[in-house]
């Protein structure tokens, strides 16, 4: 089996894949202050919870936006596993052609969403990523990855709001009935989410635009099916789409 690592700023998920098939998938909070060991039993519990032996992990590829981490990982798994990782963004075989200023700087798992994207979507495809950021990633008809636009996740503007307002309270991210909220808590609700769903309609458009007037628009993230709910631009929810996108990037490093 495949161990598939995406490690985000606010959780880490972990996929086992059987050939194309993903066996069996866990997310957990992602705390800096753990160190490998201290993953290391954790990630071992889960295995241990459904009866995989860790001598059945024949290889393993990690997306990481978090550099300590990163390293982390890469020592768990070839400490505790006896494998070398593949490390999305720095395989030798890139996957996919990057047409930015500085490709480098574009983050491993947005390289990973987009790849499983075309995978199942083909191109042009926009991949929005409902995560600590709100990412919009827009690969060409050429297969080409051209850009980013990146604006704040939900939850990451809904806590800044939260905390500059002094008398503004916390509210869970539910969709209200109504656009014009009758109290503070349906008004906050209302323009978050009514607010969100604006703001991804109106930069879809403008990105299919650049594209050629044509996209699938795919989008992931513990968020996305909130926000595609309100909004007709998004052809697909795919909450996997990153694990996706690293076993296609290991195999194609094989």
């Amino acid at each position: 089996m495949l161990l598939c690592i995406d490690i985000g700023n606010t959780n880490i998920k972990f996929g086992l894949y059987k050939g194309e098939k993903l066996v069996t998938h866990w997310r957990i909070f992602t705390d800096t202050s753990k160190l490998a060991d201290e993953y290391a039993v954790l990630l071992l519990s889960l295995f241990a919870s459904e009866s995989i032996r860790k001598e059945d992990i024949r290889g393993c590829a990690i997306s990481s936006v978090v550099p300590d981490l990163t390293i982390a990982f890469h020592d768990l798994v070839k400490r505790h596993l006896d494998l070398e990782a593949v490390i999305v963004g720095q395989a030798k075989k890139p996957i996919l052609r990057i047409n930015t200023d500085n490709p480098k700087e574009v983050g491993p798992d947005l390289i990973a969403n987009a790849v499983g994207a075309i995978s199942l979507y083909g191109t042009p495809v926009i991949v929005i990523g409902f995560g600590t950021a709100t990412t919009f990633s827009a690969v060409s008809k050429d297969k080409v990855f051209e850009g980013v636009a990146i604006a704040p996740g939900i939850g990451t503007g809904a806590d800044a709001l939260f905390d500059a307002g002094a008398m503004l309270p916390a509210v869970d991210l539910h969709r209200p009935d109504h656009v014009i909220g009758k109290n503070t808590i349906l008004s906050l609700q209302s323009g978050l989410i009514y607010g969100f769903a604006g703001l991804v309609e109106g930069i879809v458009a403008r990105m299919k635009e650049e594209l050629g007037g044509e996209a699938k628009v795919v989008a992931t993230g513990g968020l996305a099916y909130l926000i595609s709910n309100e909004v007709g631009c998004i052809d697909a929810v795919e909450p996997e789409l990153t694990l996706l996108g690293v076993r296609m990037i290991y195999e194609h490093n094989q």
